[in-house]
């Protein structure tokens, strides 16, 4: 029988977190989802330690797009929910997805709680959410989901090595708006922690402004905090 849902982890290099985010998720397992890493060529234990808590491992050349590109051509669900390795899915963010499924929206997005040290991250958060709710436009740390069928009819995330998540909520906009869970995903705040939360909220925005200005991605990419 086909699962209603397959959610797909893209990991480079995140054995320090990876264990405990994937036996946090075995109840999915437990209620019938898919559960697929995506390892982009990791060099530390990764492999080794998703293997036997995930339904599928695959591995692929890294880049997000690419590998969760290659987690939808493996999965079996109706939809898929793209998850971070970072981010935790609790039982009731699943449960509010759950509900939110039996309407059968074309694609969604959760709001987002960021877990840091800097005092900022709520508001950060709230932000993310506004501009979400207000743009149709979603980041990968709001957990985007969206109906298999349609994902592999508009050929997936776009092959760049940045805001592929950006680029895929540009195109699913015109086919709908997106629904919205409520259930708030905790994101880990470590990208505003190691690289300061001014810095990195100035950072983010000038990607985001650079790539609304057509500079391609390529470049961004260069300018790009990678905090594993």
């Amino acid at each position: 029988m086909r699962p209603l849902l397959s959610i797909i982890i893209p990991v480079l290099n995140e054995a320090m977190i990876l264990e405990a985010r994937l036996r946090a998720l075995q109840f999915v397992r437990d209620d019938g989802a898919e559960l697929i890493v995506i390892d982009g060529g990791s060099t530390d234990d990764s492999v080794r330690i998703a293997e036997p808590l995930c339904t599928q491992l695959s591995q692929s050349k890294p880049g997000r797009a690419t590998q969760m590109n290659q987690g939808a051509a493996i999965a079996r669900g109706e939809y898929l929910l793209f998850l971070h390795a970072d981010t935790v899915l609790s039982k009731d963010c699943v449960d509010a997805l759950l509900a939110a499924l039996a309407s059968s929206p074309v694609w969604g997005r959760f709001d987002v709680w960021i877990e840091g040290a800097h005092p900022l991250l709520p508001l950060t958060a709230a932000m993310m959410n506004w501009r979400a709710r207000w743009t149709s436009v979603a980041t990968g740390d709001q957990g985007i989901f969206v109906r298999a069928d349609l994902f592999s009819q508009l050929g997936g995330f776009p092959d760049i090595p940045l805001m592929e998540d950006v680029a895929l909520s540009k195109i699913l906009r015109r086919v709908a708006r997106p629904a919205r869970v409520r259930a708030r995903l905790l994101t880990n705040g470590r990208r505003w922690d190691q690289g300061g939360w001014l810095r990195t909220v100035l950072r983010m925005w000038g990607l985001r402004l650079a790539y609304w200005s057509g500079i391609n991605t390529q470049t961004l990419a260069r300018y790009y905090l990678n905090v594993r």
